[in-house]
């Protein structure tokens, strides 16, 4: 014969199911916002100006206008018509530029894991450090152009030759003769 061991069951407090589902709940939010601070912050592009075309890839020389800041607002480097080859740009910059299309104007928005992390930058001239360790930064940009490698040196070199042949223009027989 079986043998049932009865065991009193006494009714649950009042209250006591409501704390229960609260700190359950608790649990839950706290578990979630631990989890969302470890993920780490990706790099935001917002178009104020939608761009036409292909993105450039990470081979290509983009051409822009640009000022970089700080999140609070200090302009740290400026640009115009500048060039600036993909390949060496920090990881969010590269990024967030892969996205963008020519014509387009775009607030760029690096978090300092994806910038310079730890790393302060200072300016070579005067040491002053121009933009602090563990910075975001925030870029303000207008893509004019892109190309490949191979086309922007191909134009360079045109580019240094014409000059050079004004400079030997110029010193053979004073200014070059007018068109």
């Amino acid at each position: 014969m079986t043998e049932i061991t009865r065991v009193p069951l006494h009714p649950i407090a009042k209250g006591s199911l409501t704390k229960l589902w609260i700190g359950i709940i608790a649990v839950i939010l706290i578990g979630a916002a631990v989890a969302y601070a470890a993920v780490p912050k990706g790099v935001e592009v917002d178009t104020l100006q939608a761009g036409t075309g292909p993105h450039p890839t990470e081979a290509d020389v983009i051409l822009v206008n640009y000022t970089g800041k700080l999140k609070n607002g200090k302009v740290f480097d400026e640009g115009k018509a500048a060039p600036l080859p993909l390949q060496g740009m920090i990881e969010g910059f590269k990024e967030g530029a892969l996205q963008m299309q020519k014509g387009g104007k775009y607030v760029l928005t690096i978090p300092a894991d994806k910038a310079y992390g730890a790393e302060a930058k200072s300016n070579p001239q005067t040491g002053e450090v121009v933009i602090p360790a563990n910075s975001d930064l925030v870029f303000d940009i207008d893509l004019l152009d892109f190309m490949s490698m191979q086309d922007f040196q191909a134009r360079m070199a045109q580019m240094q030759q014409m000059m050079q042949q004004q400079q030997q223009a110029q010193g053979a027989g004073g200014a070059a003769p007018p068109r």
